[in-house]
């Protein structure tokens, strides 16, 4: 189970999808059960709809920078937010 949180606002998902989104040199490439990296775009969530739920996953912008990393938590900064991504064993 992952979670990912926008701290100004604790805006984000949690679920058992955590995919890196990045721009190949002809399509867009993707990592499941990816960890946060400078670089890439981060969307967490479910991999199927929910019933009765406003949405399915939450999706950063890209990476620019790490600020702390630890084996279950990576908190990083994109180009207009610092989020908290965390996996639960």
């Amino acid at each position: 189970m992952y979670s990912l949180r926008r701290e100004r606002d604790g805006a984000g998902d949690s679920g058992s999808m955590s995919i890196a989104l990045s721009y190949g040199q002809y399509d867009l490439e993707t990592e499941e059960n990816a960890r946060p990296r400078v670089g890439v775009a981060m969307r967490v969530g479910s991999h199927f709809a929910r019933s009765y739920n406003a949405q399915d996953w939450w999706q950063t912008t890209l990476i620019t920078e790490i600020l702390k990393e630890e084996e279950d938590c990576i908190r990083f900064k994109t180009g207009n937010s610092i989020y908290e991504w965390r996996y639960f064993k």
